[in-house]
């Protein structure tokens, strides 16, 4: 086996066993032994644990990025754009479910990327711009865009995560039941909501 050939193996290896029992419960003696190498391989090509867990968490990230991006990017009216990002999200679940277990865990002591906070933040960066014009065409207030864009990507991703594990209902209706609540939220919005009641200061 080459080196890099070595390299995608661990990677592979890796992302099963980090899906199945997350970073801490992962010891580099088990990954060595699934792949049927000695510990030192594993520190040569990643230098540890912790090496091996990022590059994992970087290709899951990319690859879910990606398919966003591309969703929100075609031509089309602001509701089939949210329709697209959402069956974006759920085909990514479906079809990379260690992958998206990996990145709904806490990231590894030390590490700065991989959490799935800071994963849904980078999606709603994406949204931000749909949402802005879309506030504009309706005469409410641009600048709130980047809050509602952080809302509405964690109302698709947190359902998500529910749906892998309970898959109760087809994929097409879970993005169809998501857009229903963020589309007809959005077209009700107020221009300045203000909560009904105040709140306690005491």
């Amino acid at each position: 086996m080459t080196g890099p050939q070595r390299r995608e193996q661990l990677i592979t290896i890796g992302r099963r066993l980090f899906a199945e029992k997350g970073f801490e419960g992962t010891t580099v003696e088990e990954i060595a032994a699934s792949a049927e190498v000695s510990k030192p391989v594993i520190y040569e090509h990643f230098g540890g644990k912790e090496g091996l867990y990022a590059v994992v968490v970087d290709r899951e990230i990319s690859a879910l990025l990606s398919s966003i991006t591309e969703a929100l990017t075609k031509p089309g009216h602001a509701r089939l754009l949210l329709e697209r990002a959402a069956m974006a999200l759920l085909d990514y679940i479906e079809t990379s479910t260690d992958g998206f277990r990996i990145l709904v865990r806490d990231s590894s002591p030390g590490q700065s990327t991989g959490s799935f906070a800071s994963l849904i933040s980078d999606v709603a960066t994406q949204v931000e711009h749909i949402l802005a014009a879309e506030f504009k065409r309706r005469k409410l207030d641009p600048k709130m865009a980047p809050l509602y864009a952080q809302m509405l990507v964690g109302m698709v991703a947190t359902p998500g995560g529910w749906w892998l594990d309970s898959r109760k209902f087809k994929k097409e209706d879970v993005a169809a039941h998501l857009v229903n609540l963020a589309w007809n939220g959005l077209a009700g919005m107020e221009a300045k909501p203000r909560l009904r009641e105040k709140p306690d200061k005491g």
